[in-house]
């Protein structure tokens, strides 16, 4: 009738969590910081990306050639479109490989 497992339902006090008595959550001293990252194709006023420019499309991908993502690049939402379409654009060329083994 009821599920059986080793974990109990209540929750534990802040010196059983390992924490000092009375810290709260176990990471709350812990603030994390967020540094704006800024897009290099908007800072290089770069109105489009060509997929014939290999030197730029390969900045944006992976060494198994994949697309990174923005999260991590700091580009703006607008100019990741434009570059993955460059980026499928040139694999279809075979400017640059589809994957990379």
């Amino acid at each position: 009738m009821f599920p059986t497992s080793s974990h109990s339902t209540h929750r534990r006090a802040p010196s059983e969590r390992g924490g000092p008595a009375g810290a709260g959550p176990r990471h709350a001293s812990r603030q994390r910081v967020f540094i704006k990252k800024t897009c290099r194709l908007c800072a290089e006023k770069a109105t489009s990306v060509d997929y014939k420019d290999f030197d730029k499309i390969r900045r944006f991908l992976t060494e198994k050639g994949k697309i990174i993502p923005r999260r991590i690049t700091g580009n703006c939402a607008k100019c990741q479109r434009v570059l993955a379409r460059a980026v499928k654009r040139s694999r279809h060329a075979g400017v640059v490989a589809f994957q990379i083994d």
